[in-house]
C-alpha cells in the first residue's frame, strides 16, 4: 500500500514537472523519483528507443508493484 502511494505521488510529481501545472516551471528532472522505484528494470532500458525508454521508465515501478502484490498474496495464502 505504501509503495502504491509513493508511486502515485511520483507520477503526480512527473505530471506537475512535465506539464508545468500549478505554475511550476517545466523540469526535466521531474521523473527522478521513478528511477529508483523502478530498479532493477530501468537498468535494462538503455537499448530501447528514446520514446519507449521514457514510457518504460514510467511503467517500471508498476511492474515492481505487481510483483510485491503477488508475493504478498502468495505468502498470505501459505500462512493460513
Amino acid at each position: 500500500m505504501v509503495f502504491a502511494a509513493l508511486y502515485l505521488a511520483a507520477l503526480c510529481l512527473l505530471a506537475i514537472g512535465t506539464f508545468g501545472l500549478f505554475g511550476q516551471e517545466s523540469d526535466p528532472l521531474s521523473a527522478v523519483f521513478l528511477i529508483p522505484m523502478g530498479l532493477p528494470w530501468v537498468m535494462f532500458l538503455d537499448n530501447l528507443p528514446e520514446a519507449l525508454r521514457m514510457t518504460s521508465a514510467i511503467l517500471a515501478p508498476l511492474l515492481n508493484l505487481v510483483l510485491i502484490a503477488t508475493i504478498c498474496k502468495i505468502l498470505g495464502k501459505s500462512r493460513k
